[in-house]
């Protein structure tokens, strides 16, 4: 459980991290935090100009807005600031993390996607960093929950090592009878989060979504970082290493910045991870 000025993380917290993949922060973000932030991404004129649909195969879409650095509005502070940054870090072995990029999925009522079992390692692989040492926070922007298609993971799965992604149907994903024996050994759990709960979870934690089938949304803010070490040996449509200046967390309230300048906004057709990754 979050409280402003206390929070730190502990022994139990990184254990916690290494044995499961992930660990879960309640009330992490304020009620008037989530509304700041719900504000920003749901204007017309702001960052909703840059989405695009990702289809999953089964008659479903998710809407998606990705880019590549923070930046100076409320979204790119809340990904720099101590409790987000500065926890992923620490989880992580505290070596510099840098922003590798972040995205706003949007599984709306009636009509959001599914995606297959997956771990992001397994496309990240693909770009160049040689190392699984990246993770992801996801952060909800509404209630999620089984009936409009949260997040699923198998505790413990980062530690099988990168698994082989194959074609799935119409997609990419882990091969299905790794996860199937994976689920036997380790357990499948839906992670049922409230607006202002945060998930860290490693690259390679196997986790997947259902359809939303809920005549209520489900979108998410989800900020991933790389560590400096990790430095992608090729170009690609993810930025290398660049220096990440962490914030204090009361920024996020203070701040006033509405441009998107330097955001690094990505077009669907220049979005070439296969799949492409939604959650």
């Amino acid at each position: 459980m979050y409280e402003a000025g206390k929070w730190q993380v502990t022994e139990a917290m990184k254990e916690a991290f290494d044995t499961h993949g992930y660990i879960i922060v309640r009330n992490m973000l304020s009620p008037e935090e989530v509304a700041k932030v719900k504000e920003a991404v749901q204007d017309p004129h702001g960052i909703q100009r840059f989405t695009y649909s990702t289809e999953d195969g089964m008659n479903r879409a998710n809407r998606t807005i990705l880019w590549n650095h923070p930046g100076e509005d409320v979204t790119g502070v809340l990904a720099r600031t101590l409790r987000i940054a500065g926890t992923a870090e620490q989880l992580m072995g505290g070596d510099e993390l840098y922003h590798y990029h972040s995205k706003l999925i949007m599984k709306d009522a009636h009509t959001g996607g599914a995606f297959v079992w997956h771990q992001d390692y397994g496309y990240w692989y693909n770009n160049g960093c040689l190392y699984p040492e990246m993770c992801s926070v996801f952060i909800p922007m509404d209630g999620a929950d089984r009936g409009n298609g949260c997040l699923q993971v198998i505790p413990g799965s980062h530690k099988l090592g990168r698994v082989e992604h194959l074609a799935v149907g119409e997609h990419y994903g882990a091969d299905l009878e790794r996860v199937e024996q994976a689920k036997k050994k380790l357990g499948h759990l839906y992670v049922e989060m409230k607006a202002g709960d945060v998930l860290f979870f490693h690259c390679n934690l196997l986790h997947t979504s259902d359809q939303n089938h809920s005549n209520r949304r489900r979108w998410v803010l989800i900020v991933t970082f790389n560590k400096r070490s990790n430095d992608p040996y090729m170009d690609h449509h993810h930025p290398r290493y660049t220096p990440m200046i962490k914030v204090d967390d009361s920024a996020v309230l203070a701040c006033k910045e509405k441009s998107l300048e330097g955001k690094w906004f990505m077009k669907y057709e220049e979005d070439v991870t296969s799949p492409r990754t939604v959650h």
